[in-house]
């Protein structure tokens, strides 16, 4: 009996052990279950994190060394591949065979040389080894071989000196109380005090503004030119001629601008050093607001903020009623009422093309990118197609043919059923976000599908920026956004920039305020030299 109690004792004892062990085991499997549950989801968070990563080191290097081009190979045709809606393009317009004969048009280089002055020089024998050496004779003139070159004279400093006349009658000096006296007329002075003019000040605002030459290298061009300009005074310079001139011709560059109902917008970045109570690494901003393709005059304003807050675009744009095609930044969708603002349907493809880029070409063929890339094209090519067409018949054929396009884009976008957080997935929930503003590129034919227009504009202000880097003071920053402004919107209307300040510079400090659209770059007043030639504007 008391053996049998003792193994009883025993098993018990073997079987509490086992449920302890059991638990143990048990609270152990359920810890290393939680821990690998914890461990797969980090890892696939670190493993999405390390495909954003791979995916941003792409699109950085494709920024730096890759092609700016936004052309692209991917044909709207090919969406029919896919068992997408069937996009019908507009008809083919009628051609008429005509046969005629022209004049044959001259070559390259007589058309680049037409505009500039021919200067002959003729290299003749002198009378003296004319004589035929057989017969002793004057040999006759049989024909000239012409060769062309061109010929660079380089430009040259010279200190003008005015001096101006006075005249006084001597028989009423010795004979009168009232001596006449008459001074010869004088051009008034630019800047008074300074050895500053019109033509000086004109090339280095265009150097600088216009080709991106720092002031520190336009004064070392100085001293080998035999003159000493700091670049200190150089700035002074731009900043005064601003201040007392061409201020007013930029406030009415901005009149014009308001008073158009199509304008563009975008922005980026300034680097200002001394800004009152700002750290001099603070990012400042520089605005640019332009008319659109269909305005009568072209106008390209630049203007400095400190910030890049909505209070800036309200308070430039107080006024202005009518379309403003913007990126899908958000402090253009809050603007007063009378701006439509109208998205740039460029940004939406710019998505899909990183992706397709980026994936290799054999996987490019049936993709959502190529698939996104063949709707986006397919309303660009109808815009090229109707370019030539009036802002009516645009609108008409863009509600025929390109709103039905943009639909069927928008729907497919909305059922592709990708992760949110994925590449492509970005990149449609950016165009479904922006929809409302891309739609109203069909309210009108005067409006752009894309932004580009102002993107074009933006990228003088930025390849100076890479040269000269930033500005000292508010004074100079705000100098800096005027002459972009008028170099840009001279160019925009077909005159030489350098020319064109020059003339303004010489007829601004005589000139009456009431006067002053007589000197805007369309008037039809302007000296025909400020014209530059017609092929830079090709």
């Amino acid at each position: 009996m008391r053996e049998q109690e003792l193994t009883a004792v025993y098993w018990q004892e073997r079987y509490a052990e086992l449920e302890n062990i059991y638990s143990e085991l048990k609270s152990s499997y359920l810890e290393l279950s939680t821990s690998n549950a914890a461990y797969e989801k980090k890892i696939g968070e670190l493993l999405t994190r390390l495909q954003w990563l791979e995916d941003q080191i792409h699109n950085l290097g494709r920024r730096k060394y890759g092609t700016s081009s936004e052309r692209s190979d991917v044909n709207y045709d090919q969406l029919s591949m896919y068992g997408e809606p069937e996009i019908v393009p507009p008809p083919e317009p009628e051609y008429e065979e005509i046969n005629y004969k022209r004049k044959k048009q001259a070559g390259k280089r007589e058309e680049d040389l037409s505009g500039l002055p021919v200067e002959r020089i003729d290299h003749e024998l002198p009378e003296s080894e004319r004589i035929c050496p057989e017969c002793g004779e004057t040999m006759s003139d049989i024909g000239v071989e012409t060769k062309r070159e061109l010929k660079y004279i380089p430009a040259r400093l010279v200190v003008v000196e005015h001096a101006r006349h006075s005249y006084a009658c001597h028989k009423c000096k010795n004979n009168s109380d009232l001596t006449p006296i008459f001074r010869a007329s004088m051009p008034t002075s630019l800047l008074p005090g300074s050895l500053a003019s019109a033509s000086l000040v004109a090339h280095i605002i265009v150097q600088k503004y216009m080709y991106g030459l720092p002031l520190y290298r336009i004064e070392k061009g100085f001293i080998y030119d035999g003159a000493s300009v700091s670049r200190q005074t150089m700035a002074s310079w731009v900043i005064k001629v601003n201040e007392m001139y061409l201020w007013g011709i930029y406030v009415r560059l901005k009149e014009f601008l308001l008073n158009g109902t199509v304008a563009h917008a975008d922005e980026t970045t300034f680097q200002v050093l001394n800004e009152p109570g700002r750290a001099a690494e603070t990012k400042s901003y520089v605005w640019v607001y332009r008319t659109g393709g269909c305005s009568e005059q072209s106008v390209v304003i630049y203007e400095y903020t400190e910030t890049r807050k909505q209070e800036h675009p309200k308070a430039f744009l107080s006024g202005f009623t009518g379309y403003l095609h913007t990126d899908g930044y958000q402090v253009y969708h809050n603007l007063p009422p009378g701006i439509t603002v109208v998205g740039c349907w460029a940004h939406v493809r710019r998505g899909f093309e990183t992706i397709l880029k980026k994936l290799p070409k054999d996987d490019r063929n049936g993709s959502s990118a190529e698939i996104g890339m063949a709707y986006i094209n397919a309303l660009f090519d109808f815009e090229r197609q109707f370019a030539e067409l009036t802002p009516e018949e645009r609108r008409l054929k863009r509600l025929e043919f390109s709103k039905p396009v943009a639909d069927n884009f928008f729907t497919w976008a909305k059922n592709l059923g990708v992760l949110p957080k994925s590449e492509i997935g970005q990149a449609a929930n950016y165009a479904l976000n922006q929809r409302e503003y891309l739609e109203n590129v069909w309210l009108d034919g005067r409006t752009d599908i894309s932004n580009n227009r102002c993107e074009r504009s933006v990228k003088p202000f930025v390849m100076g920026r890479k040269a000269w880097l930033f500005a000292d003071s508010t004074a100079g920053a705000l100098a800096s956004t005027v002459m972009y402004s008028i170099i840009e919107t001279a160019k925009e209307n077909g005159l030489h920039p350098e020319r064109y300040i020059e003339f303004l510079l010489e007829t601004l400090p005589d000139c009456a305020s009431g006067d002053i659209d007589l000197l805007l770059p369309w008037s039809p007043s302007l000296p025909e030299r400020c014209k530059a030639p017609a092929k830079t504007n090709s």
